[in-house]
């Protein structure tokens, strides 16, 4: 733990959000979440993040970023678009959300007298987002510390890890039922295993499958290649 650091989690109340709030627990001496309303299709997405982030103890602020909806058209806040995966960005990216989020998330941040941000994203199953990958989040951290005068550092616990290892990371820190059952990471707003249809849902039970394979393999006294 960092004795007297505080840190702040950009918190969707989905998987990887959820998990880097157990990793965050871990290391730090006081921890709040930051939820962004960006008028998602569910608004049980909120309330998913607002139940676990008094469950665990958090204090959560929610910030309105329903401009994101005017500008940015996306299949995460609009009914008549399709959420679909093909050539190019899959329809479910949002054109600068995570520059905006972690923007606002330091804000806030610096107001409460804390210097750690910490964030899901991911390079290794990103969906081809341009706004997840390292060099991105490099680059940010960056120009946030110019722009703030202020020593933040962007934490990215999942960069390099795959679906399978993300939930092996929530199992070392024995969280891994507790994300499975609490978490909202369906496209089609269904808490826990989802709706099994969604992109989001098909990676998220391959990453788990792997995992309990890999950990049932290792209980036996297998070894892993």
């Amino acid at each position: 733990m960092l004795k007297d650091e505080k840190a702040v989690v950009v918190f969707s109340g989905g998987q990887d959000s959820t998990t880097c709030l157990f990793w965050a627990k871990e290391r730090f001496a006081e921890v709040e979440t930051v939820t962004f309303d960006y008028g998602q299709r569910h608004k049980l997405e909120i309330d998913c993040a607002a139940q676990i982030a008094q469950e665990q103890g958090v204090k959560q602020t929610v910030l309105d970023m329903s401009l994101l909806n005017q500008l940015a058209p996306n299949a995460l806040t609009r009914d008549d678009i399709e959420i679909a995966e093909g050539e190019g960005l899959p329809t479910t990216f949002v054109d600068g959300r995570n520059l905006l989020f972690l923007s606002f998330a330091a804000v806030l941040a610096k107001g409460i007298g804390a210097k750690h941000l910490i964030t899901g994203v991911c390079e290794t199953d990103f969906s081809g987002y341009p706004d997840c990958r390292d060099s991105f989040i490099k680059s940010l951290n960056v120009t946030l510390n110019l722009a703030m005068d202020y020593p933040f550092v962007i934490h990215t616990p999942l960069m390099w890890l795959d679906k399978s290892e993300t939930w092996e990371l929530a199992d070392q820190m024995n969280a891994l039922e507790y994300v499975r059952d609490h978490t909202l990471t369906c496209y089609n707003g269904i808490k826990g295993d989802g709706c099994g249809e969604c992109p989001a849902c098909k990676l998220r039970r391959a990453g788990l499958d792997q995992y309990m394979k890999r950990r049932n393999t290792t209980s036996e006294g297998g070894s892993l290649v």
